[in-house]
């Protein structure tokens, strides 16, 4: 018996496998199809309708109404049409109901087959359309198989991947463990969806204080951005929408609970909690905390801060193989360069005697350069004449030669500052109470 009970079968595999009643309903109307010309060949006319009403699939065979039958699998004499419809004439064709129950062994097996392949065809996409909705949610799961670059996660409607590349170094886990993660992405491939997740993304530890702290679910806090060396260090930027609110506050909790729990599903992760400010400047020294900041040169036109430290700060600035201004260059979106008082001292002198060595320099004007923002010749080259000569009081001649003298210097002094930024990195590596510079 191939389709008996129809309606309460469709149900129960509606309910559990999630997939829409008349989606299922196709599903057989095509696996039946399939059964029909399996046994009678492609050339039977047959139409499939599912009976509301009793639960059922019936099929229709059309037959042609014709004076001499040569073929009874699919013609019909007018005799016999008439018995079924007293109004055929000939010519006309005939649906009559086929017995389901005849197709065999061999048809029934290739109509499982089809309902095997739609079934499967018809979960993927549910499961599809469940996930992609999802992308960038945390999700729970049970850690089903661990293997050398991926671990197999259980998410019970679905399987996701836990790629090796996405997981905190030293983390370890073991089949049956819980895991939390965030939906990196959703790809929709012919063997089926696959769900990548990840527990090192930015945006996991955000949506993990979107979980503890309901000033942020609730849009009194706002999460301007994160940054993150999963494992190790991360900073999150917050800014509060409600002037009684400190975001900072609201996101460590009373005795640190909110930030600690956090830390915990990150496996002691450190994170830094960071004000957001709506000057760049100010917001990079918060980022750069503890750190004290003495000041800080903007370059808007190549996106880089110059940041001063005091001496005894530049070591803490930088943080440990350079992470603190990594990570605060990353939240920040600028590229800062982070140097000492002493270096910075150094370099405002040695800017100062090139101005001076300029033909036709005086130490007034010098001073005024250097007021204006024009520490070096390398700065004075990059001027243009007019804007010069309009700001210092020269004439064009004047500012045009001062512009040519600052560029010939820069081309003369090229090679030799190279070697000399050659040995300063040397030297900074060697000793970190040495160390001038570091670039991010």
């Amino acid at each position: 018996m191939l389709i008996t009970d129809m309606k309460r079968v469709i149900e129960q595999v509606s309910r559990d496998k999630g997939i829409d009643f008349y989606v299922l309903v196709k599903t057989l109307e095509e696996a039946l199809r399939s059964a029909v010309k399996k046994k009678f060949g492609n050339k039977i006319d047959i139409e499939i309708q599912y009976n509301e009403e009793s639960g059922e699939l019936e099929v229709f065979q059309f037959k042609n109404v014709v004076e001499t039958i040569t073929d009874p699998d699919f013609e019909i004499s007018l005799e016999e049409g008439r018995k079924l419809d007293p109004e055929c004439e000939m010519g006309d064709s005939l649906g009559t109901k086929m017995d389901t129950t005849t197709f065999g062994r061999i048809a029934a097996q290739s109509a499982k087959q089809v309902i095997i392949q739609k079934l499967k065809a018809a979960e993927r996409s549910v499961v599809y359309q469940n996930f992609i909705g999802r992308k960038g949610e945390i999700v729970n799961g049970i850690v089903q198989r661990v293997s050398r670059n991926e671990i197999i996660v259980n998410l019970g409607q679905a399987e996701a991947v836990l790629p090796k590349r996405e997981q905190i170094p030293n983390e370890t886990y073991r089949r049956g463990d819980r895991i939390r993660a965030y939906i990196l992405k959703v790809h929709d491939e012919s063997r089926g969806p696959q769900i990548v997740l990840s527990r090192t993304h930015p945006d996991f530890l955000i949506n993990l204080f979107k979980t503890e702290v309901p000033e942020i679910s609730e849009g009194m806090v706002s999460v301007i951005g994160a940054a993150r060396e999963a494992g190790s260090r991360g900073k999150i930027a917050v800014r509060s929408n409600d002037p009684d609110i400190d975001p900072v506050g609201a996101c460590v909790g009373i005795k640190g609970s909110r930030v600690q729990s956090v830390v915990q599903e990150l496996k002691g992760e450190k994170i830094d909690i960071i004000p957001w400010h709506i000057d760049p400047a100010k917001f990079v020294c918060n980022a750069l905390a503890p750190a004290e900041i003495s000041r800080v040169i903007i370059d808007e036109i190549n996106h880089v801060m110059e940041v001063v430290v005091p001496d005894d700060s530049l070591s803490i600035a930088i943080g440990k193989q350079g992470q603190n201004v990594r990570l605060a260059s990353k939240l920040s979106g600028w590229h800062l360069d982070v140097i000492s008082e002493k270096r910075y001292n150094e370099r405002l002198q040695l800017g100062f005697a090139s101005l001076m060595d300029l033909p036709g320099m005086t130490e007034p004007l010098a001073n005024l350069l250097f007021e204006k923002g024009y520490f070096s010749t390398e700065d004075v080259s990059k001027a243009l004449p007019e804007e010069l000569a309009q700001e210092f009081n020269l004439s064009e001649p004047e500012a045009r030669n001062l512009v040519e003298a600052a560029a010939n210097q820069q081309t003369m002094a090229e090679p030799e500052d190279n070697a000399a930024d050659g040995s300063l990195d040397n030297s900074a590596e060697d000793d970190d109470k040495d160390k001038q510079n570091q670039e991010i």
